[in-house]
C-alpha cells in the first residue's frame, strides 16, 4: 500500500484532458467496448458510478450520456430477466426474507412509480434494486422504463460533473454537484409522495405495473 501511495506521488500522472485524448486516439471501437463492459459489469454488485464517471472523463457528453443510459438499460434488463429466469423459484426462501417482503409490499402498494423514486436516490445500489425488483411482483414492461427514467437525472448530472472537471470548468462542476444533492432529495420526496393504495396486496388492489406470483411464473 505504501508503495502505491509513493508511486502516485512520484510518478507523473496524465491529466484528465490527456486521458480523453487517448480515448479518442483509440478509435471508434473503444466506446463500443467500454459501454458493453459497462452494461455487463453493472449486472453484478459493482458500483455503476465508477463507469459513469469514467465515461464522463473518457468521452464528451454527446457520447457519454446516451452510451451510459443505453448501458444502464441493458444492465438492468440482464439483471432483472436473469433473476426471473434463473433464480425466481430458487430464491423462494429469499423472497420470504423480511426485507424482500417489505420491498415487495412497497412496490405492490405504490407500483412502478416507486422504481423511479428509488432510482433517483444515490444511496440505493443499482444492482440491488434490480435484484429486488426481479424478486418482487412488478412487470418487466413497467420496470425498465421506470428504471431508465429514474436513473437518467443522476447519470446526466454525474457525466456533466466529470466533464466539467475534465475541462477545468469549476463553476459547472459546482452546479453539477449541487444537482446531485437535489436529485437525491427529489427521489426521496417523490417516493414519499406516491399515492399508497390502502391495504395493498391484502385486498387485491396492487399499485400500477404489479402482478401476482402466478403471473410472474407464467411470464418467465
Amino acid at each position: 500500500m505504501l508503495a502505491v501511495v509513493l508511486l502516485a506521488f512520484l510518478v507523473p500522472m496524465p491529466g484528465l484532458e490527456r486521458i480523453r485524448e487517448w480515448s479518442t486516439e483509440l478509435g471508434a471501437w473503444f466506446p463500443l467496448v467500454f459501454f458493453l463492459t459497462y452494461a455487463v459489469v453493472s449486472v453484478f454488485p459493482v458500483p455503476r458510478s465508477t463507469f459513469t464517471y469514467s465515461a464522463a472523463v473518457l468521452f464528451v457528453p454527446a457520447v457519454a450520456i446516451p452510451g451510459a443510459l443505453v448501458a444502464t438499460a441493458a444492465g438492468a434488463t440482464m439483471a432483472f430477466l436473469g433473476v426471473r429466469a434463473l433464480g425466481y423459484e430458487r430464491a423462494a426462501g429469499l423472497r420470504r426474507h423480511p426485507r424482500v417482503v417489505g420491498i415487495d409490499a412497497h412496490l405492490r402498494r405504490r407500483g412502478w412509480p416507486s422504481i423511479i423514486g428509488l432510482s433517483m436516490v444515490p444511496a440505493v445500489p443499482f444492482s440491488v434494486l434490480n435484484y429486488a425488483a426481479a424478486l418482487s411482483s412488478i412487470r418487466f414492461a413497467h420496470f425498465l422504463p421506470a428504471r431508465v427514467v429514474g436513473s437518467a437525472p443522476g447519470t446526466v448530472a454525474a457525466i456533466l460533473l466529470g466533464d466539467a472537471l475534465t475541462e477545468g470548468a469549476g463553476t459547472a462542476a459546482l452546479w453539477a454537484t449541487a444537482a446531485f444533492a437535489v436529485i437525491g432529495l427529489a427521489g426521496v420526496w417523490l417516493d414519499a409522495r406516491i399515492p399508497v393504495r390502502p391495504g395493498g396486496a391484502s385486498d387485491g388492489r396492487e399499485g400500477p405495473g404489479v402482478v401476482d406470483d402466478d403471473e410472474v411464473r407464467r411470464a418467465r
